[in-house]
């Protein structure tokens, strides 16, 4: 199925705070009662307006920082152009990773951050209490409301069409693809974006002119197949960035991508651990090579040729 489609969309404009980055500690405040000036403690909040200020955010642990280095999160949120006031879909946020930072930005600039997360059975209590661990990270007021959508085989569609403003996913079009509905996954992402919302990708990526199983049970993606994916929608690939690039990754590894960190599996899925495996080559590979893809949903043409208003 091709599209013709009149390519027209301004680049969004960055709404962002230049206040400065707060302190999550408390200050001392000056209160005049009597003549007198008092000093009063006052519980500040974090501010987390700038990308950069959400990116060092006190709640990010330890173990998560570590990853930067892998993740790039400033450098890739900045690629994919995202409007933090605008309303923003990450699709299966897994454990929260980049939800603690890209809910409390757009939280800060008065937008509004949605997890699209795969439906759970009520019968499912791993998978409910995986997602009650994500939820209860939004305790925390900076992270704005707790709202999840459904999003997986099965679901109609992925909100209202023309509804949110970016879609972004991370590391998850093998899972589509496993699950066989990738394209559905497209077509979804493409009816619930404004006409020039943002579809912002990052996958593991598997050397160009290999064999893709279209089931992708390494966790490898050629990228050009994610780009047809794309394409086949409707959406227009803006650019490609090296920013979550690994040349060390061959992406040819004993129990796929999980063979590298952060997972490092010593055994095929479903037996035990092997304790003689060495993942010493693996660890020192760091986590995969990965395409970072930015997609635009075009404008329609109007019905004189002239792009819409």
């Amino acid at each position: 199925m091709s599209r013709s489609i009149f390519f027209s969309c301004m680049a969004p404009v960055l709404a962002v705070s230049l206040t400065a980055c707060g302190s999550d500690e408390s200050v001392k405040a000056p209160v005049e009662e009597t003549g007198e000036t008092e000093s009063v403690e006052v519980e500040t909040i974090y501010d987390a307006s700038t990308l950069s200020a959400a990116v060092e955010a006190p709640w990010r642990s330890e173990e998560a920082r570590i990853r930067d280095q892998y993740r790039n999160p400033a450098d890739t949120l900045a690629f994919f152009d995202i409007d933090p006031a605008s309303t923003v879909v990450e699709v299966w946020p897994g454990g929260g990773w980049y939800a603690e930072i890209i809910a409390p930005w757009v939280t800060a600039n008065g937008g509004r951050y949605i997890a699209a997360w795969p439906p759970v059975a009520a019968d499912n209590a791993r998978a409910q209490a995986f997602q009650d661990r994500f939820v209860a990270r939004f305790e925390n007021d900076a992270f704005g409301s707790a709202t999840l959508v459904d999003f997986g085989p099965g679901v109609e569609r992925l909100g209202d069409p023309q509804s949110v403003d970016a879609i972004i996913t991370f590391r998850n079009i093998h899972s589509v693809m496993r699950r066989g509905f990738a394209e559905n996954a497209f077509a979804q992402f493409y009816t619930a974006l404004r006409p020039c919302g943002v579809l912002g990708v990052v996958a593991h990526r598997q050397p160009a002119g290999s064999v893709q199983d279209p089931r992708a049970s390494s966790g490898y993606v050629q990228q050009d197949y994610v780009v047809a994916l794309a394409e086949e929608a409707g959406f227009e690939l803006v650019s490609a960035s090296e920013i979550n690039a690994n040349p060390a990754d061959t992406a040819d590894h004993p129990f796929g991508v999980w063979t590298l960190p952060p997972v490092l599996r010593t055994a095929p899925v479903g037996e035990p651990a092997n304790p003689d495996f060495d993942s010493s080559a693996y660890l020192a590979i760091g986590e995969s090579d990965r395409m970072t893809l930015l997609f635009r949903k075009a404008e329609p043409d109007s019905p004189d040729g002239e792009a819409g208003e």
